[in-house]
C-alpha cells in the first residue's frame, strides 16, 4: 500500500475503493480477472433503482482520487495506477472499472419499473421518478450541515467520528491523519476520521442504566443520557486527572491496529460523577482533535465555524461545548442535529429538482434550506479550551499505556 501512497503522492486509506483492489492484484486473487465493476455501497443500491453506473462526485472521492478541475477522476493518476499493474496482464483498465461521476444537481437517472418493484412490490409505486447522484454518509453529512463552502465544516459523532474541512486550496503534503475527498458539489475536503466514537460511551451508559434499573429507578435510556451529560458540565474542566480511550477498535490516527477501551486514574484524582462523564466525552473528542491539529496547527488551514450532528449532540449545548473547546472554534448545531445522512441526502434530491438555473448548491443550501433554521451557536470557553489542552497532554502521555494493554492483552 505504501507503494500505492507514494506513487499517487496521496494518503491512500485502506478503505478506499482502490487500495482494496490494488491489494487484491498484488495478492493475484483469483477473482481479481473477472471483476467487472466497483462502487460504493450507495452506488450498487443506486444501480439497482435506476440502471445506472454512477456516483457522486463525494463518494466517488473515497474510491479514487478527483481531479479538482476536470470534476472527475485524475487522469494522471489512472495512467499511473495502470503502470502499477501492468505487469499483471489483466483485463481491464481502471478507468473502465468506476463508475460515471456526477456533481450535485446533475441528472442520475430515473426509476426503473424493475427498481419500482424492488421497493414497492406490490406495483403502487410508479417507475419515473428522478434520481440524485447518490452519495455516502460523508457527503450527505456535509449537506446535511450545511457546510459545504471553503472555511466551513461538519463533524459527525456516532460509531465512529469525523470532521469535514472545506479547504481554500489543495494541502501542502501528505499526512496520514488525513484523507482528501470532495463535497457533493466537487470542491476539496480534508477529513479526520476516527474509527472510535461514542460507543465506548454508550457503553458507560448502557451500565448506569442498568443500575438505575436494578435499584428500582423510573428511568429510560433517554433520561441517563440527559442525566449524565448534563451532570458532566459540573466536572473539573481537565478531566480532573482523569483519562480515558474508547478504543473499541484499532485508531490509526494514534498508531493502535487493535482496540482496547481503558479508564485510567491516579490515587489523587478526581473521582466523581461529573469528572469520570466529562473524561469519557472528551475521550470522544480528543484524537479528532490530533487530526485537527494537522489540518489547522501544520497545514494553516483556515476554519470560521463547525457544524456538528449525530446521536453525540442530541443533548443540547454539552458535548457541543466540548467539541467548541476541543477545537477551539465556534460550532453550530441546528435543528436536523441527530438526523445525519438520510436527511442529507432527501436534501440534495430537493436540489436536483428545484434548484434555480445556475444555483449553487451552497446557496441553495442557504437561501433554501436553512433559511429559517433555528442554530444554538456556541463559542469556545476559554477555561473549556485550557482544560481539554490539559486532557489531551495526559491523554497524549498516557498513550503507551494504551499500546501496552493491546501488546499484553
Amino acid at each position: 500500500m505504501a507503494a500505492l501512497s507514494e506513487a499517487f503522492g496521496h494518503n491512500i486509506p485502506h478503505r478506499w475503493s482502490i487500495a482494496h483492489l490494488y491489494q487484491a492484484v498484488l495478492d493475484a486473487e483469483q477473482h481479481v480477472g473477472s471483476v467487472a465493476h466497483l462502487t460504493t455501497l450507495a452506488g450498487y443500491v443506486h444501480w439497482r433503482l435506476t440502471g445506472e453506473r454512477v456516483l457522486g462526485v463525494g463518494d466517488a472521492s473515497g474510491m479514487f482520487p478527483i481531479d479538482a478541475s476536470t470534476g472527475t477522476y485524475d487522469a494522471d493518476l489512472i495512467t499511473t495506477f495502470d503502470g502499477l499493474v501492468a505487469d499483471r496482464a489483466l483485463p481491464w483498465q481502471v478507468v473502465e472499472l468506476l463508475p460515471e461521476v456526477r456533481t450535485a444537481g446533475e441528472d442520475a437517472g430515473e426509476l426503473t419499473e424493475a427498481g419500482a418493484r424492488l421497493l414497492d412490490p406490490t406495483g403502487s409505486l410508479r417507475a419515473g421518478a428522478p434520481l440524485c447522484p447518490p452519495e455516502g454518509d460523508a457527503g450527505t453529512g456535509m449537506v446535511a450541515t450545511n457546510s459545504v463552502r471553503p472555511r466551513t465544516g461538519n463533524v459527525s459523532a456516532g460509531t465512529s467520528i469525523f470532521a469535514m474541512v472545506v479547504l481554500e486550496q489543495p494541502l501542502g503534503r501528505v499526512h496520514h491523519e488525513l484523507d482528501l475527498v470532495t463535497t457533493p458539489a466537487g470542491d476539496p475536503v480534508a477529513m479526520v476520521h476516527c474509527n472510535n466514537g461514542a460507543s465506548e460511551l454508550n457503553a458507560w451508559v448502557g451500565l448506569f442504566a442498568e443500575f438505575a434499573r436494578a435499584i428500582g429507578a423510573d428511568a429510560d435510556t433517554a433520561m441517563v443520557f440527559e442525566t449524565l451529560f448534563r451532570a458532566s458540565l459540573w466536572g473539573e474542566p481537565d478531566g480532573g486527572g482523569l483519562v480515558a480511550y474508547n478504543y473499541l477498535s484499532g485508531e490509526p490516527i494514534t498508531g493502535l491496529e487493535e482496540g482496547r477501551p481503558l479508564f485510567l486514574r491516579t490515587p489523587d484524582s478526581t473521582f466523581d460523577l461529573a469528572t469520570f462523564m466529562r473524561a469519557q466525552l472528551f475521550a470522544a473528542l480528543a484524537t479528532l482533535r490530533i487530526g485537527m491539529d494537522v489540518l489547522i496547527k501544520d497545514e494553516g488551514v483556515g476554519l470560521d465555524t463547525l457544524f456538528a450532528h449525530g446521536g453525540l449532540f442530541a443533548t443540547k449545548s454539552v458535548a457541543q461545548r466540548y467539541l467548541a473547546a476541543a477545537i477551539d472554534t465556534p460550532v453550530s448545531v441546528g435543528d436536523t442535529a441527530s438526523d445525519g445522512g438520510a436527511w442529507g441526502i432527501a436534501v440534495l434530491a430537493a436540489y436536483l429538482a428545484r434548484r434555480a438555473p445556475g444555483q449553487i448548491l451552497a446557496d441553495f443550501l442557504s437561501t433554501e434550506v436553512f433559511a429559517d433554521t433555528d442554530l444554538v451557536v456556541v463559542q469556545p470557553d476559554a477555561g473549556d479550551v485550557a482544560g481539554f489542552d490539559t486532557y489531551l497532554q495526559r491523554y497524549l502521555a498516557a498513550l503507551p499505556v494504551q499500546r501496552a494493554a493491546v501488546e499484553c492483552s
